[in-house]
C-alpha cells in the first residue's frame, strides 16, 4: 500500500458528469475523465485491507448477493500501482482478469464498490473510474495490441457464435493461446450488446469499434451479417471447426400478452435502443427528434429501461411515463439488508434524472402494469394501466392513458432457443460443455441475463475449458 493513510486524507472524487441541459442536447458520453493527479489520489484511497471484499467473491447468503466482484480481479493492486504511477504494470495485473476494462470501467454497477470495506462507514473506493483510466492509458501508449499477440500458433480453429462481452472475452483469451478465432455476429457490426444494446451516451461506439479493431489487429477474424443455423448451417460450422462456443446471449424478451399487444407503437427495448444506436452511426452524435410531440411509456426498470428514458428524452419525446411493476425500494438500508450485500435502496438513474429535470415531476409509478393497447388504424392511441398485487393486476383500478410509443423492458427470459437446436443441444453444464463434445456455451446464454462482468468472466472461463480439451497449455 503506497500511502497507509490515502483513505484518510482524500474524500472519494467521481469522474465528473456533464450537466443535464447539457447532456440532453446530444449522444455524446456523459462522463469525462479526472486529471492524471486526482486519479491518483483517488488511488491511494485503497487500502490493502486484510480481507478485500472488492474481490472477496460473489456469493449469495441467505437468499440475498453479497457483492465484490465475480471476476477474480485483484483490484487492491492495480490501484497501488495507478497510485504509484507504474500505469503498465496496472495494466498487465487489470487484464490478467479483465481483458475489456474499457467496458466495465464505463457501464458496470460496480459490485465491487459498494462491498469496498470503507463502504462500510463512508464511500467506496473509485474502483470503475480507476479501471477506465488504466485501459485508456494502455490505449494511449499502445499496449494493448502487444499484450493480445499469441507466442505461436496451435493451428486449431475455434467458432464462436455472439459477439458480446462473453464471446469478445473468449476470443481474445483463446487467440492468446494460439487458436485461430472467428466470430460470427448476426447484426451488421460487431460488439452485441456493447454495440446496439447500450446506448452511445453510456458506452461510446468509436470504444466498441476501437476493441474490434484491436482484435482483428492480433489476428482474430469477425463474420458480420450471419444468422448462425440460417445463414450458415451447423454442421457446416461443426466441419469447419474443432470447436464452437456459443456465447449468442439472453436475447429472448420477456413480453406482455395483453388486449393490442399487436398494434404498432408498441416495441421491445432492445430493438428501440438498436435503432436508436444505428441512427447515430449513420447521423452523428447530435440529439435529434424523432420523438418530437409523442407521448412515450416504458414498462419496466433497470438499466435497459433507464437508457430507454435517457435516449426518449434526446429524441425529443413531449411527456415520458414509467411503469414498474413492483414496489418502490426503501431510500436506506433495511437491517435485513446489511454491508456488504448489494443495497437494494432506491435510486435515480440517469436517465431517470434527466425525465425529472426536464418534466419537472416523478416519471415513476410503482407497484403498476399495462393491461390492454387501444389504437386507430393498426397504430397504438392509448394504454390501460392497472395497480397490482403479487404481480397481478388488482380489478377496479384500471385508467387509460394517451400514449404514442410503449417500449417494453421487462427483461429477458434465455438464449434464442433455435440456435441451440440446430446444434442438437440439450444439457448445457456448469463448466461450460454440453452433451455434444465440440459446443460450448457461455455468458447469458448459460446463466441467464446478467452483469457485463460476468459475461467477461464466463468467456474467459470457456476458452480455458476448450483450451484444456485440446491439451493446450495455459
Amino acid at each position: 500500500m503506497a500511502d497507509p493513510f490515502g483513505f484518510m486524507k482524500y474524500p472519494r472524487v467521481n469522474n465528473p458528469f456533464r450537466e443535464v441541459e447539457d447532456r440532453i442536447k446530444d449522444f455524446e458520453e456523459m462522463q469525462g475523465p479526472l486529471s492524471d493527479e486526482e486519479r491518483r489520489r483517488q488511488a491511494a484511497r485503497c487500502m490493502n485491507c486484510g480481507v478485500p471484499h472488492c474481490h472477496a467473491g460473489f456469493f449469495y447468503a441467505g437468499g440475498r448477493a453479497v457483492s465484490g466482484c465475480p471476476n477474480d480481479n485483484l483490484i487492491p493492486e492495480w490501484n497501488d500501482l495507478v497510485y504509484r504511477q507504474e500505469d503498465k504494470r496496472a495494466f498487465e495485473r487489470l487484464t490478467k482478469t479483465n481483458p475489456l476494462p474499457e467496458f466495465t470501467g464505463r457501464v458496470c454497477p460496480a459490485p465491487c464498490e459498494v462491498a469496498c470495506n470503507e463502504a462500510l462507514n463512508g464511500q467506496g473506493v473509485t474502483i470503475k473510474d480507476n479501471e477506465r483510466f488504466i485501459i485508456d492509458q494502455a490505449f494511449k501508449h499502445d499496449w494493448v495490441i502487444d499484450s493480445g499477440m499469441p507466442l505461436q500458433r496451435n493451428g486449431i480453429k475455434v467458432a464462436i457464435v455472439g459477439s458480446g462481452p462473453a464471446g469478445l472475452s473468449a476470443a481474445w483469451q483463446l487467440n492468446k493461446f494460439g487458436f485461430d478465432v472467428t466470430v460470427y455476429e448476426r447484426d451488421d457490426r460487431p460488439g452485441g450488446l456493447t454495440m446496439y444494446g447500450i446506448p452511445n451516451m453510456k458506452l461510446p461506439k468509436e470504444i466498441v469499434a476501437r476493441r474490434i479493431a484491436t482484435m482483428e489487429a492480433v489476428g482474430i477474424k469477425f463474420i458480420v451479417n450471419t444468422n448462425v443455423g440460417v445463414d450458415v448451417t451447423a454442421e457446416e460450422l461443426q466441419a469447419q471447426y474443432q470447436r464452437i462456443i456459443l456465447t449468442i446471449g439472453a436475447r429472448a424478451a420477456r413480453d406482455l400478452a395483453v388486449p393490442g399487444r399487436e398494434l404498432n407503437g408498441i416495441m421491445q427495448a432492445v430493438d428501440f435502443l438498436t435503432l436508436a444506436t444505428k441512427q447515430v452511426l449513420k447521423d452523428g452524435t447530435k440529439a435529434n427528434k424523432l420523438l418530437a410531440g409523442k407521448k412515450v411509456v416504458v414498462i419496466g426498470g433497470g438499466d435497459t429501461g433507464n437508457d430507454c428514458i435517457a435516449t426518449a428524452v434526446r429524441q425529443g419525446a413531449a411527456a415520458i411515463h414509467q411503469l414498474e411493476i413492483t414496489r418502490q425500494a426503501p431510500t436506506k438500508r433495511l437491517a435485513s439488508n446489511p454491508w456488504p450485500q448489494w443495497p437494494m435502496v432506491a435510486k435515480l438513474g440517469y436517465g431517470q434524472q434527466e425525465a425529472q429535470e426536464l418534466f419537472g415531476k416523478d416519471l415513476t409509478t410503482y407497484e403498476a402494469t399495462a393491461v390492454g393497447f387501444k389504437g386507430h388504424n393498426g397504430q397504438l392511441t392509448s394504454l390501460t394501466t392497472s395497480k397490482v398485487r403479487l404481480f397481478k393486476p388488482v380489478p377496479g383500478t384500471e385508467q387509460e392513458q394517451p400514449v404514442d410509443l410503449v417500449l417494453l423492458a421487462m427483461g429477458f427470459t434465455g438464449a434464442q432457443k433455435s440456435i441451440m437446436d440446430a446444434f442438437g443441444i440439450k444439457k448445457v453444464n456448469e463448466d461450460y460443455t454440453t452433451n455434444q463434445d465440440q459446443l460450448y456455451v457461455a455468458g447469458d446464454a448459460r446463466r441467464g441475463p446478467s452483469l457485463v462482468i460476468w459475461g467477461i468472466h464466463e468467456g474467459r472461463m470457456v476458452a480455458d475449458q476448450v483450451a484444456r480439451s485440446c491439451e493446450v497449455k495455459l
